[in-house]
């Protein structure tokens, strides 16, 4: 559907993030909820860790929103691991009506599409939207144990140990989620699963322009045009691939994965990636300043590679995807 969803009433009325230690020692550490230190997060393995930075994301929200588990109609999110089962596993115990999604590193633009699909349409008066990802998980899943020591390329990203979760209800608040557009699949034929910037920068380009053309709003209009987590490779490449359209958005065009760590001192190569990384940025970040008035309108384009280990081991490209989301302030 090449169209731009227009969302009826719903506002974001609350939010939360849970980053790791790495996360911390960035130049965006003042704004998460909580910085743990403790990579495995009291947990004996990785992927318990990333289902308890779930667990705890989701539980800060509901306490800064004084809500209780049941009052939620629907959960939506996911991670990058196999069958999403850090989300699962880490919102399991309270029995809410769940969807697990899967959009890669462009998750968190598809739980706000879906959530806020929901709530606009009448289906639920209320739904948590999240994206997790968890550094030592994904180097286990999608490249070398740790242990293994292996040596990762510059153009080579950091997956983000982080975690954003965002509360979605009918009705009017200070932040506002507007409208939004479904990411087509594009194939830049990239194999390198080292570069996944390079992989995903077409697909950020190609909603960009579309976004602009659909829904008769001009970059000016926003405070600030994130992509996902290109990185600094992804990001150059997108710059390259909207040629004179660039121009028009250079001055407030960023990306999550650039933002999110000190990109000369620390050693993250061309930057963050995974879905906790623009839902951690958004929650922590964007999210906060709409709310003070610091900011007016942010549009937010999550990124996503499309691949797994066994399409890598058999040569296919790395498709990308990417979503975007615009986020309003009211008055």
């Amino acid at each position: 559907m090449n169209k731009i969803f227009a969302f009826d009433n719903v506002c974001i009325n609350g939010f939360a993030s849970v980053v790791g230690k790495t996360e911390k020692a960035g130049p965006l550490s003042y704004c998460f909820d909580m910085c743990e230190e403790d990579e495995y997060f009291g947990k004996d393995t990785w992927e318990e860790a990333e289902s308890e930075m779930v667990h705890r994301c989701i539980n800060i929200l509901l306490n800064k929103t004084g809500r209780a588990p049941d009052s939620l109609n629907l959960i939506c999110g996911g991670d990058l691991l196999n069958q999403c089962v850090a989300s699962s596993f880490g919102v399991k115990e309270w029995g809410v009506p769940y969807l697990g999604l899967y959009g890669a590193c462009s998750t968190f633009g598809e739980a706000m599409l879906v959530g806020g699909g929901m709530v606009s349409g009448g289906f639920a008066k209320n739904a948590l939207g999240f994206a997790s990802s968890h550094f030592c998980s994904a180097e286990k899943q999608y490249r070398f144990p740790l242990e293994y020591g292996g040596q990762r390329t510059p153009t080579a990203q950091n997956t983000v140990t982080g975690c954003g979760a965002v509360l979605l209800e009918k009705g009017q608040g200070k932040i506002m989620l507007k409208d939004g557009l479904v990411g087509r699949i594009v194939d830049a034929g990239i194999t390198d699963v080292n570069n996944m910037g390079a992989a995903m920068a077409k697909a950020a380009a190609d909603t960009l322009r579309r976004y602009f053309a659909l829904s008769g709003k001009s970059p000016s209009d926003f405070d600030i045009i994130a992509t996902g987590d290109l990185g600094r490779e992804g990001y150059e490449l997108c710059c390259e691939l909207l040629g004179d359209a660039y121009e028009k958005i250079k001055d407030r065009y960023t990306d999550c994965g650039m933002m999110i760590f000190d990109m000369e001192g620390q050693d993250v190569h061309s930057g963050g990636s995974g879905c906790g990384c623009s839902a951690s940025v958004t929650a922590g970040y964007f999210l906060p300043r709409l709310k003070k008035g610091e900011l007016k309108r942010v549009l937010l384009v999550p990124t996503g590679a499309l691949m797994n280990p066994t399409t890598v081991f058999q040569g296919q490209s790395i498709a990308g995807i990417a979503h975007a989301i615009c986020f309003e302030r009211q008055g």
